[in-house]
């Protein structure tokens, strides 16, 4: 596998934990409460977090050949 096709399935997964992020934000404020609202709250802010930094990671390293 070449490193443009990996660095495409690499930010595929980053936006999928950005978009899981959302969905289990508005989850946790809009339908949950509790305990399992701080949890499930976590899990999207650490999620939004690691794909953040994915994202920034593939903008920033630049073109491939």
């Amino acid at each position: 596998m070449s490193e443009g096709m990996l660095n495409m399935w690499v930010s595929f997964i980053g936006m999928g934990l950005l978009l899981l992020a959302m969905g289990l934000i508005l989850l946790s404020r809009y339908k949950l409460k509790g305990w399992l609202a701080g949890i499930v709250s976590l899990i999207a802010y650490l999620s939004l977090l690691l794909g953040a930094v994915i994202i920034i990671y593939i903008v920033f390293s630049g073109p491939t050949r």
